[in-house]
């Protein structure tokens, strides 16, 4: 059953993309460093891809009214990639071509060299399957047009588009500028790695995961530490953000029952919400606004951190940085085992997915669900995505899951 007090994820999603606008700062970049950058306008082609009819295999360039099965015709010369073929070619002639290489005036079809027969000088071929016009022929344009948009605003540039963009022949790309995120931890009880537990101590994971989660993202980082309980010592560090960075990210203090300090700061700094998300894990949630830096307050506890990081988080940040929103791609999959959910929260259970002999998507528990157990997240390669209001889930029954992002992979 529903709990009215309780903010569905998606509304929460809704609400934080509708609420933030992209940055509308630009930038030039060379090629060579735009890799998972986020284009800022579109990318028309300015030439045909390719450029001219060229031979999709190695074979021979022929009439293809005279290269029927049986007939023989003279070869009089080879066209190669770099090197054409410019001379005439005679009745009953044809050019020996390689692939990539462009087709010579006069013929309007590429014989495979599988189908012919060369005599011992290879000056002449007998066909030996007939062959139909513009076989073989990849066309001007057939690509890419002159004028077609190739990539659009919005897209992050992956390797792909990379190698697109170097075969049209431009150098440079109009992307915007990276956001700039800032992240910290607060608490008397946290130690930096490397340091020396002590009684009641424990070690500050949750920002070196958020660090290396927005770093995968392409990001600007900026690591403002790990700050004591100290109101003027939070304060200080949210109004160091708010001078230079776009986004401000904080994990804990954002629950009932969390100390005051970092609640009592973002009031006095800013329009803060403290949201109760119907997720688990990740209930506790915090949006808002510090002068023009937005905030985000994630659970304390670390699987509940990387949850809300990655799904609701990651999806407003690539917002702002001009990302085009791509909705979680999701699978149906059989459970494998019984998994336990009480109605009330969406639940993103951690979970291991396979296919079977069958080609069908099997999956099971990674093990515990508890929020503060990480190493089943390390286990894990999906989150099993339970509806809010279904219960408990035998075996046999169908489930969502939603194979990890970059980010948790």
């Amino acid at each position: 059953m529903s709990n009215p007090s309780l903010m569905p994820v998606e509304q929460a999603l809704e609400n934080m993309l509708n609420t933030v606008s992209t940055i509308t700062d630009k930038e030039t970049v060379e090629l060579s460093e735009a890799l998972g950058r986020i284009l800022n306008r579109p990318v028309n082609s300015t030439l045909d891809v390719p450029g001219y009819d060229n031979s999709a295999m190695d074979g021979y360039a022929v009439r293809s009214s005279e290269a029927k099965k049986g007939s023989r015709l003279k070869v009089v010369g080879v066209a190669a990639a770099g090197h054409p073929y410019n001379d005439a070619i005679p009745e009953n002639g044809c050019v020996r071509i390689m692939t990539g290489a462009p087709i010579p005036d006069s013929v309007d079809a590429v014989i495979i060299q599988e189908n012919t027969e060369a005599n011992q000088d290879k000056s002449e071929i007998t066909v030996l399957q007939n062959v139909a016009e513009s076989d073989n022929i990849r066309r001007r344009g057939s690509d890419i047009a002159l004028g077609e948009e190739v990539i659009a605003t919005g897209t992050r540039l992956s390797p792909v588009d990379i190698g697109l963009l170097a075969s049209l022949g431009i150098e440079e790309v109009a992307v915007y500028r990276r956001p700039k995120i800032a992240v910290f931890s607060t608490g008397d009880e946290l130690v930096a790695p490397g340091g020396k537990l002590k009684s009641g101590q424990i070690f500050d994971s949750n920002r070196y995961l958020l660090l290396a989660m927005l770093e995968k993202m392409g990001v600007e980082v900026v690591n403002l530490g790990r700050l004591n309980d100290d109101l003027e010592a939070i304060s200080q560090a949210l109004q160091d953000a708010t001078q230079s960075c776009d986004a401000v990210i904080t994990s804990g203090g954002v629950s009932v029952g969390d100390a005051d300090f970092t609640k009592t700061a973002l009031e006095q700094l800013g329009s803060v919400s403290f949201w109760k998300v119907a997720m688990k894990p990740g209930k506790p949630f915090a949006f808002g606004k510090l002068k023009d830096t937005w905030f985000f307050g994630l659970p304390g506890n670390p699987v509940a951190a990387a949850v809300t990081m990655d799904q609701l988080t990651q999806p407003v940040l690539k917002h702002l940085a001009g990302e085009k929103h791509i909705s979680t791609e999701s699978y149906q999959a059989t459970a494998a085992e019984y998994l336990k959910k009480r109605p009330g929260r969406a639940d993103f259970q951690r979970g291991w997915f396979e296919q079977d002999n069958n080609g069908q998507l099997k999956v099971s528990s990674a093990g515990s669900q508890s929020s503060a157990v990480l190493s089943t997240l390390k286990r894990a390669n999906c989150f099993i995505r339970l509806e809010q209001d279904r219960g408990p889930v035998n075996a046999g029954e169908e489930v969502a899951i939603l194979p990890f992002s970059s980010l948790l992979r």
